[in-house]
């Protein structure tokens, strides 16, 4: 499918600026606020600080992936199953994007499962019925040494006899960053593997191999997704896309009042992009500054409009204490299925919603739920995604890697690194 739009529509935040008159300025940042937090950004894509401003331009991973597909293709062929081994970036990109699109007609029959557990019931629970004859593992580290991926490669390793013969091997493939002890080790045993730059973090690598190539082994088109990404960030390098500038530094600049960050999602679709959404945001902002003060903002993620039930009298009455974002689809793209025209008896007091597409229903939740929350002066916007499709979901993922590339220059920090998740590896290595 081709590119599709993906509709920014931004609130600005006004209900709660008027009823905060110090805070109105806010509103309407500078000029000069705006290109100061432009130059951040400019200045690390150009000093290539991540390198996954470039991923969406890049070809390397379509190359590397289709080169693997071209290499294995008799083995892909009989490929029933596959099996993603790997934690935090390393899996719940791939998760996210496959949930949103796996409507698709493109998506192969092809059975995913994630890893990423070291609970032993799981583990169990996920290998049931998994035989190595129609499996392709898939083991996804950067550093190539985080220990339940290396755990639970090993497992599989000895549970399969992956090593047993290089027909086995060939089960496996393996993504990793270049010269990477996992990368020895395929070089070693010859396994199929792919590599990634090391200046990828795990949590912006999706659109690296770390996601084409299981996407592309699933069906779906990798070079849209693409395209989709590298346009939004191309017109928000040409600042096209102010509204990001603005809302980042709203959210930086205010978050003593609002510290806790909520994500709205009107689509069940959208459950593992929450939590994608979630370690993103958090592992990237939650850091100490360059004057050694602990900054962050606290994520949170929501579906609507089951949460509805469960949230949103804490967040419309609860501490002022949160901005929330919606995300809702086009209904007119989903009008099928209806709530039939049935009426019973006692349930009279529902039958207003008869004959209204549940697209149309869970829409209209959306807007009566925002506006709730607005009337209680609390600052919300708006992204409404025209279709779900590899276009709009590679535009979605950019939009929010450079919204949090941009909050972590205000706060300098470096968004990229995770220093207290190093520091509990090596705590565990003492205790053990």
């Amino acid at each position: 499918m081709g590119v599709e739009p993906l509709e920014i529509v931004m609130l600005t935040f006004n209900q709660y600026f008027d009823k905060n008159p110090e805070l109105r300025h806010l509103a309407h940042p500078t000029k000069k606020a705006l290109d100061n937090v432009f130059g951040i950004i400019n200045a690390e894509y150009r000093a290539k600080k991540s390198g996954y401003y470039r991923l969406p331009f890049e070809e390397k991973a379509l190359k590397d992936s289709k080169q693997y597909i071209t290499d294995h293709q008799a083995l892909l062929k009989q490929i029933k199953n596959l099996v993603i081994i790997g934690i935090g970036g390393s899996s719940l990109g791939l998760k996210a994007i496959d949930s949103i699109l796996q409507h698709l007609p493109v998506r192969k029959e092809i059975t995913l499962t994630f890893l990423e557990h070291t609970d032993p019931i799981e583990i169990q629970k996920s290998l049931f019925g998994i035989s190595k004859e129609d499996t392709l593992f898939v083991i996804i580290s950067k550093s190539g040494t985080t220990i339940e991926t290396s755990s639970l490669m090993k497992y599989v390793i000895w549970r399969y006899e992956l090593l047993a013969s290089q027909e086995s091997k060939e089960h496996m493939v393996l993504i990793t960053d270049e010269d990477s002890p996992l990368h020895l080790l395929a070089q070693d045993q010859n396994i199929p593997v792919l590599t990634i730059a090391k200046n990828i973090g795990g949590r912006f690598s999706v659109l690296s191999s770390v996601g084409i190539l299981p996407l592309m082994l699933l069906g779906y088109d990798v070079n849209a997704l693409l395209q989709g990404a590298a346009a939004f960030e191309q017109r928000f390098f040409e600042r096209k896309e102010e509204h990001l500038l603005k809302k980042a530094i709203f959210l930086a600049k205010n978050r003593e009042h609002f510290p806790i960050n909520i994500l709205f999602s009107y689509s069940s679709a959208l459950k593992d992009f929450n939590s994608w959404y979630v370690q993103l945001w958090g592992e990237s902002l939650g850091k100490l500054d360059i004057y050694g003060k602990k900054v962050g903002l606290t994520p949170i993620g929501l579906i609507g409009s089951i949460d509805q039930h469960s949230f949103l009298q804490l967040i419309a009455q609860g501490l002022m204490d949160k901005t929330v974002t919606f995300i809702s689809l086009n209904r007119t793209k989903y009008a099928e299925p209806k709530i039939p025209d049935l009426k019973c008896k006692y349930l009279e007091s529902t039958d207003f919603v008869n004959n209204t597409s549940f697209a149309k229903l869970l829409n209209l939740q959306q807007i009566a739920t925002m506006e709730t929350i607005q009337n209680e002066g609390i600052p919300t916007d708006h992204i409404e995604i025209d279709e779900l499709c590899e276009g709009s979901v590679g535009k979605l993922i950019i939009y929010f890697e450079l919204l949090t590339s941009c909050v972590g220059g205000i706060f300098n920090i470096n968004s990229y690194d995770q220093p207290a998740v190093e520091f509990g590896k090596i705590r565990l290595r003492e205790m053990f």
